[in-house]
């Protein structure tokens, strides 16, 4: 059976900018490897689940293909079945008193108007 180090295979498939950055993920404890913490020799094959906190988000992902070197992208988004749950929308509010860059400071009037659409949204 085909295996590879584990860091060397989340940099390969691109879950890592770099392989230290895959490795140190691993020292600190941020991958698993079908439920158990992994160093960054372990061991991975082929329908093995991992789970990694890449940047902050928690991806789960599903071996498909063992690979060591680092390949095109369309290559490697065809090692791995990726089972992440999609993250949850983010209400982004446009600020209501946005000026244009370079508009200048607010006359008294743009002022009283700001104030009355903040007093709306308070109510």
């Amino acid at each position: 059976m085909e295996t590879a180090r584990i860091d060397r295979w989340m940099w390969a498939v691109r879950l890592f900018r770099t392989r230290a950055e895959s490795a140190a993920a691993c020292r600190s404890g941020h991958v698993r490897v079908d439920g158990r913490p992994a160093k960054a020799a372990t061991a991975v094959a082929v329908g093995d689940r991992v789970e990694a906190r890449v940047h902050g988000v928690d991806r789960t992902v599903e071996v498909t293909r063992v690979i060591e070197k680092r390949v095109g992208a369309s290559v490697a988004d065809g090692c791995l079945v990726d089972h992440t749950p999609p993250l949850p929308e983010v209400d982004r509010v446009p600020p209501v008193a946005a000026r244009e860059p370079g508009a200048g400071r607010p006359t008294k009037r743009d002022r009283r108007q700001t104030d009355r659409l903040r007093a709306r949204d308070d109510d």
